[in-house]
C-alpha cells in the first residue's frame, strides 16, 4: 500500500512540480512585455527619487544625491520583489478563470505541484529582476560596500522575502474573481515601503504615520536589507524581517493550500 512517505510518490510529485516550473517558465518567456513592465516600474521609481528629488532628499540626510542613492536602493530592490509577485497573483487568476486548474485536477497531476510550480518560476523571476534593478542603481550611483558574506547573505534574505510573498500572492489570485482583481489585491504590497523607511527617515514623519510606520513588516525588512548591502549593524531588525516573512509565508501557504483544496473539493 503507497503510504504518503513513499518515494514513488515524492518523486511523483517533484516531477509534477519540475513540469509544472517549466510551464511556467515558458509562459514568461512567451510573454516578455510583463516582466518588462514588472521590472520597468521600479526602475522608474529609482530614476524619479535619484534624479528629481535626490539632491533635495539627500540634503535632507546630510549629504547629497549620492548619499540619497544608496538610501533608496534598498527600498526600489524591495520593490522589485513586490512588483514581480504582483505577476504571481495575475497568473494564478488566470489559471483559474481560463479553466487550466480544472483541467489539471482530472489528470494525474499532484495538486501541489501546480502551486509549487507558480512559486519556483516567480522567485526565479524575481532573482532576474532584482539582479538588473541594482545593476540599474550601480550605474545611477549605488555604491554598496558589503563584502563577499554580505551580498550571500542579502541574496538569501531576499530569497526568503520572496518566497514568503509570493505565498502571500499565490492566495491572493486564488481568491481572486477575475485576472483584473488579481492585479489590484497585491496592491498595497508596492506602497507600503512609501510608508516605511525607505524613502525618507521615519523620523520626519508626523506622529500618527510615524508610528505606523515603524510598526508595519516593510521597514525592519528594509532596514536589514540597508544593513546588509552597505555593511551596517542590523540590531533587532534582522529577527524583526525574519519573523515577519515567516509568518507572511506560513500564512499564505495555509490559505493557499486551503482556497485550493476548497475548490478542488467542489
Amino acid at each position: 500500500m503507497t503510504t504518503l512517505a513513499s518515494p514513488d510518490l515524492r518523486f511523483h510529485r517533484l516531477r509534477d512540480s519540475a513540469t509544472m516550473l517549466r510551464r511556467n517558465l515558458k509562459r514568461l518567456l512567451r510573454y516578455p512585455s510583463m516582466t518588462v513592465l514588472l521590472v520597468g516600474m521600479p526602475i522608474v521609481f529609482l530614476l524619479l527619487f535619484v534624479y528629481v528629488f535626490g539632491g533635495t532628499l539627500g540634503a535632507g540626510l546630510g549629504g547629497g544625491r549620492a548619499d540619497y542613492a544608496n538610501y533608496v536602493a534598498p527600498a526600489i530592490i524591495l520593490m522589485t520583489v513586490t512588483t514581480t509577485v504582483q505577476g504571481t497573483a495575475i497568473s494564478v487568476a488566470m489559471d483559474m478563470t481560463e479553466g487550466i486548474i480544472a483541467r489539471f485536477r482530472t489528470m494525474h497531476v499532484a495538486r501541489v505541484s501546480v502551486l509549487t510550480g507558480h512559486v519556483l518560476g516567480s522567485v526565479i523571476q524575481a532573482v532576474f529582476g532584482v539582479a538588473i534593478v541594482t545593476g540599474v542603481a550601480v550605474l545611477v550611483g549605488f555604491r554598496p560596500t558589503a563584502g563577499l558574506g554580505g551580498w550571500l547573505a542579502t541574496a538569501g534574505f531576499l530569497m526568503v522575502l520572496t518566497f514568503a510573498l509570493v505565498w502571500l500572492c499565490v492566495a491572493l489570485g486564488q481568491v481572486s474573481k477575475s485576472v483584473e482583481a488579481a492585479s489590484n489585491l497585491p496592491m498595497p504590497l508596492m506602497f507600503l515601503p512609501f510608508l516605511g523607511s525607505g524613502f525618507v527617515p521615519t523620523d520626519s514623519m508626523p506622529a500618527g504615520l510615524r508610528w505606523f510606520a515603524e510598526y508595519q513588516p516593510f521597514t525592519p525588512i528594509i532596514e536589514t536589507l540597508r544593513g546588509l548591502l552597505m555593511d551596517r549593524p542590523l540590531g533587532n531588525n534582522a529577527w524583526l524581517a525574519l519573523g515577519w516573512c515567516a509568518v507572511i509565508a506560513l500564512g499564505g501557504y495555509l490559505w493557499s493550500k486551503r482556497l485550493f483544496n476548497r475548490e478542488s473539493a467542489h
